[in-house]
């Protein structure tokens, strides 16, 4: 199987060197010369095009920012519908708008090319382990054929309905861990301004029914201060975007995610956009006049 791989990132970069060590037959496109370089260092091929990709390749994967990338990756000049042909399958893994997932796959489709919309969770610690989870929309017999390729990179893949469902699902994921987040901020803002150890509350809580992935994943960078991105505040901010459009499109209030959007929104203006989404803290201790660690 030839697998194209478009976008090599911070989570794209880690996956499609999984891919390698999986021993698939891998062609790659960034316009970092330096991550296409590594990755053909490390045995994979390159394209420069995608859509010369979609002529060299079975599936093409794309792991982009947002909406308009990917649309113009697919659909645009030199994009792979291009280079596309009937029996070619597209696996979109970056985390966009639903609708845009379905416009994408229509166009496609009409090439008779399938797709599946398969954005991940877990940030780049996962990425580079492989233990990402993989939510898929599309048809399930697509879902099926890939299964394997999408499990090379990840943890978990679980199929959630047809396409547009996968990232539907994503949202709902960002949503929880952005609230995750605020609220885990809030308590270690809580316990440091009334001087009792935050290292010592996340201890004695992180086995209760307040325990969680999220809290052990961010709270010890909080408190160790490290606000390097395994995930952006930007990045994160364009999540958010989207579940508030999607979820004003169908008439869902979401008013805590509303006000942690504003939080983020907080931090961009202070420039603090490329650093961790785990740098909520920092708007809370800017308000309370207190920092957070050990």
């Amino acid at each position: 199987m030839k697998v194209g791989f478009i976008g090599l990132g911070i989570m794209g970069r880690p996956m499609s060197k999984n891919l390698l060590k999986a021993g698939y037959n891998l062609t790659v496109l960034d316009y970092n010369e330096s991550a296409v370089k590594e990755l053909v260092a490390l045995g994979a091929s390159s394209a420069p095009t995608a859509s010369e990709i979609a002529k060299q390749c079975d599936v093409v994967v794309t792991m982009l920012p947002n909406s308009p990338h990917v649309k113009a990756v697919a659909l645009g000049e030199g994009g792979i519908i291009e280079g596309a042909r009937q029996g070619l399958t597209f696996i979109d893994m970056s985390s966009i708008d639903p609708m845009a997932s379905k416009e994408i796959g229509a166009a496609l489709a009409e090439k008779g090319v399938d797709m599946l919309d398969a954005p991940v969770s877990g940030g780049e610690p996962k990425a580079i382990d492989g233990t990402i989870s993989v939510m898929v929309g599309g048809e399930k017999a697509t879902f099926d054929r890939y299964y394997d390729l999408m499990k090379a990179m990840a943890g978990s893949v679980v199929y959630v309905g047809e396409l547009g469902a996968g990232n539907v699902t994503k949202l709902a994921n960002q949503v929880i861990v952005a609230l995750n987040i605020a609220a885990m901020s809030e308590a270690m803002i809580l316990a440091t301004k009334a001087g009792v150890s935050p290292e010592l509350v996340y201890q004695a809580i992180r086995g209760g029914l307040a325990g969680s992935t999220v809290l052990d994943a961010k709270a010890p960078l909080v408190m160790d201060r490290k606000f390097n991105p395994g995930f952006r505040i930007e990045l994160h901010i364009k999540d958010l975007m989207n579940a508030l459009n999607a979820a004003h499109s169908l008439s869902v209030p979401l008013p805590l995610t509303s006000q942690v959007m504003e939080i983020m929104q907080a931090l961009k203006a202070d420039g603090l956009e490329k650093e961790d989404h785990c740098s909520i803290i920092k708007y809370y201790e800017k308000i309370a006049n207190i920092t957070v660690g050990h």
